[in-house]
Parts: C-alpha cells; sequence; structure tokens
C-alpha cells in the first residue's frame, strides 16, 4: 500500500508545484504586459493593474511596476489620468474578496513614490470624477482614510514665512491665495513684512509645499476693512502697541486634503505662538468674507423676502415676486459701491445676519462661518462696504464679518452650535 501510494503523493505534490508555476507564471505575463503599456499610449486593461493591489508588498516586479505607473500618472494629462483610475477603479471593483487591497495599492505606490505629493494629487483627482466613473468613490474614502491618519496634526509643522523665506515659498504664497489675490511682489512683501505674519503648516513628506497657511495682522482695535489692511503703501503698525491680532486670510493649498480638518489646530497653535512672542495681545478676530452671501440671497422668492424684510412697504414691494432676492442683491451691491442709504444698509445687514444664522444639516451653510464657528469663535459685528473688490462685491455686496476667538468661551460657543443656534455678538442678537 505504500508503494502505490508514494507516487500518488508525489505526483500530488508536482500537481501543486505546477499550478504554482503557471501562477507564477500568469502573475509575470501581467506585469509584462503591464509595462509594455507603460511604454505605449494605450490605455491598461483592469486585469493588467491587479498586481498593484494583490502582489506582496515585497514583491520587486509588482512595486516596479508601482513606480513606473506613478511616474506616467504624474506626467499624464487629464484624459488620460481619467482613464488610468478608470482601470483602477473596475480593478477594485472585482476584487473577491476585497479585504485591504485597496489600501495595500495605495501604500504601495507611497512607498515607491517616497512622498505624499502623488497621493494628494490622486485624491485631488478622485473628488473631481468620482460622481462619474463606477467604483471611484469606495477607493477615494479608503484613500481618504490613510491620509487623515498620515496628515495627523501631531506630524505638522508650524513655520513662519516672512520676506527672507526661500523665494520657491514665497510663490506658492501667491500661488495658493485663496481669499484675498496677491497681485504683486509688492503687495507679497507687505503680507509678510515685519509688522504682519504669517504662518503655515507644513508635512515633512510633502516637498516644502504650505497645506495651510493664514495671514496676520495687528490692530488697536477689531478691523472693520480689508482694503485698509491690504493696502502697501499703509504706514506700517506699531507691533508693541497692538492688541488685537486680525486672521484676515487663510487659505488650504491642496484640494486633495479636502474633508481632512487641521485649519482649527493652525489658529490654536498660532494663537499660541502670538501670546508668547507679543504677550500685550489681548484679543484675536477675523476679518472674512461670506462667500455664499450673494447667491444665497439671489435665490430667495417673494415669499422668502417677506419673512425676511422689516419694512412694511420692502414686503409689500417683494410680494409674488421671484426675483425678488435678486434684486436686492444688485441694491446691496449699488450702496455698498457709494449710492448710500441708511436703510438699505440697515437692511443689507440684517440680511447678512439670517444668512449666517441659516443652518443645513446641523452646519452653517456659510462654508467661512462652519469653519470658524465649528473652531467656536462667535459672529461678532458685521461691517458695510469693508471689500468693495471686484471678488467682494460679487460673492457678499462688499459686506464682510468679524468672528471673535474667545479663548475661555470657545467650548460654550461650540455647545450652542451644536443646539443649532450661532452665538452672536451683543450689537447683533437684536437683528
Amino acid at each position: 500500500m505504500k508503494v502505490t501510494d508514494t507516487p500518488k503523493q508525489e505526483n500530488a505534490v508536482s500537481v501543486v508545484e505546477t499550478e504554482g508555476n503557471h501562477e507564477e507564471t500568469a502573475a509575470q505575463g501581467l506585469i509584462a504586459r503591464l509595462s509594455r503599456w507603460l511604454d505605449r499610449d494605450a490605455v491598461p486593461a483592469p486585469l493588467e493593474v491587479l498586481p498593484l493591489f494583490s502582489a506582496r508588498m515585497t514583491d520587486v516586479s509588482a512595486n516596479r511596476l508601482a513606480k513606473q505607473w506613478s511616474a506616467r500618472y504624474q506626467a499624464a494629462d487629464p484624459k488620460e489620468r481619467r482613464s488610468m483610475l478608470a482601470a483602477l477603479a473596475q480593478t477594485s471593483n472585482g476584487l473577491e474578496p476585497r479585504e485591504d487591497q485597496g489600501l495595500r495599492m495605495f501604500r504601495r505606490l507611497y512607498a515607491q513614490a517616497e512622498s505624499l505629493d502623488l497621493l494628494v494629487e490622486l485624491r485631488a483627482d478622485m473628488l473631481r470624477w468620482r460622481k462619474q466613473v463606477a467604483g471611484l468613490s469606495v477607493l477615494e474614502r479608503e484613500l481618504e482614510g490613510l491620509l487623515c491618519s498620515w496628515f495627523d496634526v501631531g506630524m505638522l509643522e508650524l513655520q513662519p514665512i516672512t520676506w527672507d523665506s526661500p523665494a520657491s515659498l514665497l510663490e506658492k504664497l501667491i500661488q495658493y491665495e485663496a481669499v484675498h489675490e496677491i497681485r504683486s511682489w509688492e503687495e507679497l512683501k507687505h503680507r509678510v513684512a515685519d509688522d504682519r505674519r504669517c504662518y503655515a503648516f507644513f508635512h515633512p513628506r510633502m516637498s516644502g509645499v504650505p497645506l495651510i497657511f493664514v495671514e496676520v495682522a495687528f490692530a488697536a482695535q477689531m478691523a472693520g476693512n480689508v482694503q485698509v489692511l491690504l493696502d502697501p503703501q499703509a504706514p506700517p503698525d506699531d507691533t508693541s502697541k497692538a492688541r488685537w491680532a486680525i486672521f484676515y486670510s487663510i487659505s488650504n493649498t491642496q484640494p486633495g486634503l479636502r474633508g481632512i480638518s487641521f485649519g482649527n489646530f493652525l489658529l490654536k497653535r498660532v494663537i499660541d505662538e502670538l501670546l508668547r512672542e507679543l504677550p500685550r495681545l489681548k484679543s484675536f478676530a477675523t476679518l472674512s468674507p461670506m462667500p455664499g452671501f450673494a447667491e444665497w440671497l439671489g435665490k430667495q422668492d417673494g415669499k422668502a423676502m417677506q419673512e425676511l424684510l422689516s419694512d412694511k412697504a420692502d414686503k409689500l414691494q417683494a410680494q409674488d415676486d421671484p426675483e425678488a432676492g435678486l434684486k436686492w442683491v444688485d441694491k446691496l451691491r449699488s450702496a455698498a459701491a457709494g449710492q448710500v442709504s441708511d436703510a438699505v444698509q440697515r437692511t443689507g445687514l440684517r440680511l447678512a445676519v439670517h444668512y449666517l444664522k441659516t443652518m443645513k444639516n446641523g452646519q452653517p451653510l456659510d462654508p467661512v462661518a462652519r469653519f470658524h464657528l465649528g473652531n467656536g469663535a462667535r459672529i461678532e459685528r458685521l461691517n458695510w462696504a469693508a471689500d468693495c473688490s471686484a471678488k467682494g462685491m460679487e460673492q457678499s455686496c462688499g459686506v464682510m464679518v468679524n468672528y471673535l476667538y474667545e479663548l475661555d468661551q470657545l467650548d460654550d460657543n461650540l455647545a450652542q452650535l451644536a443646539a443649532g443656534k450661532p452665538r452672536l455678538g451683543m450689537n447683533l442678537r437684536w437683528r
């Protein structure tokens, strides 16, 4: 019996070895085809990118392919990038069992790139196309989870940016400024001058790119006009006499990090730095835009405007007018541009308060309000004709808002926000 069993066992072993060789050969064939694809213009078939998901992290051939795939992706135009992501998504959809193979693919790309730039770009593109490419949202959510851990605030470095910083970094401020455009080197020099401060968060694996930065001015009182703050010809402020720190511009630089919040940590770290350097500072506030105000107001019909307006004549005029909100947008812009009417101004500020208090899905409707109120600030003051730039007039009819950061009130303000009632300053509560 043993004599006859032995050949069968040996045969069984040889069959397993043959199957293993076939699998290895098949994998090598896939890798070879993907290598050929990387050298031509054709889009890869889903099967050809499978090794990026399924191969062991130590697989030399798959890792080499990951490096080649990354290089091609970074050099590709948007159309080709979308095709490459579509192939990843289709492959991802066919994984069974899926387990952590999607995470393995992203970790492989990161390990071969040795920086986070590629993955941040990947997520930006995924957010752009996730509704048009089937299955891409699954990969996007997996990548978001990885980036949340890799961009933990404990890994970020807070650095000041000054006029003595490298020119390449100063150029990035011009490139990424999202609130108030920097139109010249003179304007940039004013924003990072000795009487100003600019701080940014950096990640050690992101090639010296600021992830988010905040620009700070100092004043004897709360600022109410951004054109005054931005004027490069204005005399320098005496920081030794400053009692207020004004955060007048906060810009995220990476679309691929959307939803990964570290802005609140930035402001708190900056406040600590400012108090250490300038202990006489007493108050911290923003001078902020309301980027959705004009759009929101323009969508209000006559019925909605009657509920928002207080003057009887204004209510009567808005009645049954489907464009009542749009007419008020035009009226506020004209008034802010110089055709001043006290009644129009009062109504405009009242409408702005209504807008800032408006909640959607438990959060403030305005994105800037969502950020600052979510950090524990309160809505302190509205400022008429505070930003009469083309952008300011287009977005908010020239109105700006001060959010006040009182360090001992942040938690109470957050509790009130959670109850659906954003905290207002004393002079706004009557509106």
